[in-house]
């Protein structure tokens, strides 16, 4: 009993330094962004407490709702754009008759290693009225006509928004969906051709089914991506035009360091959280009903 004493003693002293640095860069945080949104506060040293107004505020904020539906058509977009196209290429890639698979991930993958800010500025300049490469392709094409400040469109500036988003993470969901592939025995799969079973029904009918659990992480790793992004879209278009493009994360940004009301967007952080908490949590326990659904 001693020595079982000592290696729990033991594993609690390492853990110590991970929960204690834990604590400091995020609970503390979320605690005084509770704390400072129930004040009227600019930053200073002067608190004017107001409540839960700042809260009640935040709800009924256009800009805020119109942030809050941005965000949740990234994460459809997305769900569909990043994780769909990762299962068909990462299904694709499985297949033994592809040649130079190394070579296609390694394609694949490489959007995800760069940073987000490079790949706003990359797509920005693609996006540019006079020197973009969209652009100058509708001119060989002889479609010049149609060229335009793609950015400053605000019928489809969040479908533009989009694209560089489901483009950048594509490969990081196909490396994380092909991983769970291969640690499929391989005689299902051949068992399934000799049955019948090829292309899109091996698909959906043999693969699905066998690696959902891998899918249900990804569509968490998804969801919570893209309620808080933030990085992509300041790169690409700072949320304009207007707020045509603004996301929540962004709004709460420019209402602290620009507008300085900290406690509004201290209040505005706290029902971010909550809202995404909620989203994934909601999500997790849909898939795993329809999942145990299955089973049965």
């Amino acid at each position: 009993m001693g020595s079982i004493r000592m290696k729990k003693s033991t594993m609690l002293l390492c853990l110590l330094p991970g929960v204690v640095w834990y604590s400091l860069i995020l609970l503390v945080p979320v605690i005084l962004a509770g704390y400072y949104g129930f004040f009227d506060w600019s930053g200073g040293v002067n608190k004017i407490f107001v409540g839960i107004e700042n809260y009640i505020h935040v709800l009924k904020d256009s800009v805020f709702i119109l942030s809050l539906k941005n965000n949740l058509f990234l994460v459809v977009v997305c769900l569909v754009g990043q994780i769909g196209l990762a299962f068909v290429f990462a299904f694709m890639l499985n297949s033994r008759h592809i040649r130079w698979k190394g070579l296609h991930r390694t394609m694949s993958y490489f959007p995800a290693v760069l940073s987000a800010v490079v790949v706003g500025f990359v797509w920005s300049f693609i996006y540019d009225y006079n020197y973009g490469l969209l652009n100058a392709f509708l001119e060989l094409i002889g479609q010049g006509d149609k060229a335009q400040a793609w950015l400053s469109n605000n019928k489809i500036a969040m479908v533009l928004v989009a694209v560089p988003l489901v483009w950048q993470y594509i490969g990081y969901y196909m490396i994380i969906i092909m991983s769970a592939m291969s640690s499929v025995d391989p005689q299902i799969f051949e068992m399934s051709e000799i049955d019948g079973a090829s292309g899109w029904k091996k698909a959906v009918y043999i693969t699905l089914p066998l690696i959902k659990n891998t899918l249900i992480v990804c569509v968490t790793l998804c969801i919570a991506g893209n309620m808080k992004i933030f990085d992509l879209i300041y790169s690409l278009t700072g949320g304009g035009p207007g707020n045509t493009t603004s996301v929540m994360a962004m709004y709460a940004y420019k209402s602290s360091f620009l507008s300085y009301k900290m406690g509004y967007g201290s209040a505005m952080s706290i029902v971010i959280l909550i809202i995404s908490l909620m989203i994934v949590g909601g999500s997790q326990a849909f898939m795993r009903y329809f999942t145990k659904e299955d089973e049965r």
